[in-house]
């Protein structure tokens, strides 16, 4: 079991933002959020598409002000002393931010440099993160010419050239092969483990904050829905064991069906062929589910039993949000 974090590092206060659409009409992208980050935790902050992940943390990096609240970091405002902030911070943005006119390699030490590092120790640790990340071959060319992956790879490099007292990670992972997923993880597990390092993480893969994450916050439509340990949000749920059922097609009468029988504590709608059942009792839910769908005349596609995971918590704390927007 993780070591309990007690020292605040970062504190939000009733964070707001509002943009005004092209129509006139305000949208409220984060409605009013408070939480702390403790030192040296890895913190993830889970939500769907849209949801406001990105908005939050440019805020909280001072790259984007808000409409209302408050963020300290370390006891100081970010809004009286932003370079304070950004200068104990790294950040892995969602879009390509690497400066197109430098090479790979003098991207990492100018970003070392920016941030005091000697010139010798810049250079030596960016050839470091260049052989870590499979870029040694392409430190000298120009990273305008670089594919997709390589891109994410050289930004993840330059957000930890630093050794940051923060790591924002905005979905680092996207467009990584696994190999270099557990690179990236190894890089910043050390981080945390040996310099203490805060990890602030948005993703859609649902393992890396159920394999790493001390704490973690579900987000939908402005709001936290939920904060916790990940064995507390197992208790959010109706129940430990589910089903999750795949069928050609799915219709409201099978749903309402299922959620009538006696062993089912809830039903959660995952896409128009998917849908999770919570249960009690496996064994009699399932023949119960297997008759019903040969009563429909439906095709089974798929139907698997597991205890609850983190992605079952998120689609059950979420779906409600979703559909009815």
């Amino acid at each position: 079991m993780k070591e309990k974090k007690t020292e605040v590092i970062l504190e939000v206060k009733n964070l707001k933002k509002v943009y005004m659409k092209n129509d006139g009409e305000p949208h409220v992208a984060v409605n009013g959020i408070s939480f702390e980050l403790m030192k040296g935790e890895i913190f993830s902050f889970l939500g769907p598409n849209g949801a406001g992940k990105s908005t939050t943390i440019n805020m909280l990096t001072a790259q984007l002000t808000p409409t209302d609240g408050e963020i300290v970091f370390q006891g100081q405002s970010l809004k009286d002393n932003p370079i304070f902030a950004k200068s104990k911070v790294g950040v892995v943005a969602q879009h390509n931010n690497l400066d197109r006119g430098l090479t790979a390699r003098e991207n990492l030490i100018y970003h070392g440099q920016y941030f005091g590092m000697s010139e010798g120790d810049a250079a030596k640790k960016a050839d470091e993160l260049l052989a870590s990340f499979g870029l040694t071959d392409w430190g000298n060319d120009y990273v305008k010419s670089f594919s997709g992956g390589m891109a994410q790879r050289l930004k993840i490099a330059r957000a930890i050239m630093h050794q940051p007292e923060i790591l924002f990670l905005d979905e680092p992972t996207t467009g990584l092969d696994p190999a270099y997923r557990e690179i990236l993880w190894q890089h910043v597990l050390k981080l945390n483990k040996e310099y203490n390092t805060t990890v602030f993480l948005t993703t859609h893969y649902m393992e890396e904050p159920e394999r790493f994450s001390d704490r973690v916050a579900i987000y939908n439509k402005g709001a936290i829905k939920t904060l916790g340990t990940v064995e507390e949000l197992r208790k959010k749920v109706p129940s430990q064991t589910i089903i999750t059922i795949v069928l050609d097609a799915l219709n409201e009468d099978v749903v309402k069906e299922v959620k009538s029988q006696a062993d089912v504590k809830d039903v959660s709608v995952k896409d128009e062929k998917t849908f999770v059942v919570y249960v009690d009792n496996s064994q009699k839910v399932i023949n119960e589910l297997l008759a019903l769908i040969d009563k429909k005349g439906l095709t089974l596609e798929s139907i698997n039993l597991s205890a609850t995971t983190l992605d079952d918590i998120f689609i059950h704390l979420t779906t409600n949000d979703i559909k009815n927007d």
